[in-house]
């Protein structure tokens, strides 16, 4: 497997886990009642979005990993 190829699935694997945590842990405006003029009623309060990319790093690095090791043994042994 080529150094392009380990990156490519490493960014598929960290954009899959952003989509699957984005929506995670949200509270909208509505539910907490600080409406922001301007904003529609469902939009996140605090998205926590830093804390969210520091996971989803970490986890998609262990996950490329795994997957990385798996191919190494199976397909190139």
């Amino acid at each position: 497997m080529t150094i392009t190829a380990s990156i490519v699935l490493l960014a598929i694997i960290w954009f899959i886990l952003l989509f699957i945590a984005l929506p995670l842990k949200i509270t909208t405006q509505e539910e907490s009642g600080k409406k922001i003029h301007g904003t529609p009623s469902s939009a996140p309060e605090d998205p926590q979005i830093k804390r969210k990319m520091l996971w989803v790093t970490t986890l998609s690095f262990c996950l490329w990993s795994i997957v990385m090791s798996l191919i190494y043994l199976i397909f190139l042994n």
